[in-house]
């Protein structure tokens, strides 16, 4: 088991130092990790933490989790692996008239 835990449906007022207190009364917190909007710098409402071990990851989930922080209840678990994404750009909006979607069965090359 892993002792990293995600933490979501935080208020966007929750500081780092918040979820600090939190957690270290349930451990040792190694790290806190609260995930940013690269655009606006506005919390996500949601970030990670690192307790010292397994046990006391497991003792924090079941303090905390639906518990109430910032007027918000809080969604704790064992944090999952990052999945792999494609490399590149993606997303964004596609114009119309290009090469896709339907023409006519013919192939345009």
């Amino acid at each position: 088991m892993s002792n990293k835990l995600f933490v979501g449906n935080l208020s966007f007022d929750t500081t780092e130092n918040d979820l600090q207190d939190a957690f270290a009364a349930h451990g040792t917190v190694v790290e806190t990790n609260l995930m940013m909007d690269r655009t606006t710098g506005r919390p996500r409402g949601f970030g990670f933490i690192t307790m010292n071990s397994p046990e006391e990851a497991q003792k924090a989930i079941a303090a905390l989790n639906g518990s109430q922080l910032g007027g918000r209840a809080l969604t704790v678990n064992i944090a999952k692996p990052r999945e792999e994404r494609p490399a590149g750009g993606g997303g964004g909006r596609r114009e119309y008239g290009g090469s896709g979607g339907s023409g006519g069965g013919r192939n345009r090359y």
